[in-house]
């Protein structure tokens, strides 16, 4: 499967509970995540999308490792599983 096909999948998931999903590219800052997903709860998440096998690069743990210092909620998601399992436990 390929990442676009995760992506659109995710859109479609977090629509589905009713949130929004925001594509992110950042020019100045390289390896931050794909998506930025608002959920109606409030929450908002950075959520990086991979391929079955796909590994993040170096300056995406970096990325992973900084929000997680900063206390916000990160996500790297590599099927429509993970996809599912993520939105369920993000709605708890």
């Amino acid at each position: 499967m390929r990442e676009t096909e995760i992506e659109r999948y995710l859109v479609w998931v977090v629509a589905r509970a009713g949130g929004v999903t925001y594509k992110f590219k950042s020019p100045n800052h390289r390896g931050v995540a794909d998506r930025i997903v608002c959920l109606p709860d409030g929450t908002t998440w950075f959520v990086e999308l991979k391929t079955k096998g796909g590994r993040l690069a170096p300056l995406q743990k970096l990325f992973a490792q900084e929000m997680e210092r900063l206390g916000q909620r990160y996500a790297c998601l590599w099927t429509k599983e993970q996809i599912d399992g993520w939105i369920a436990g993000a709605e708890a």
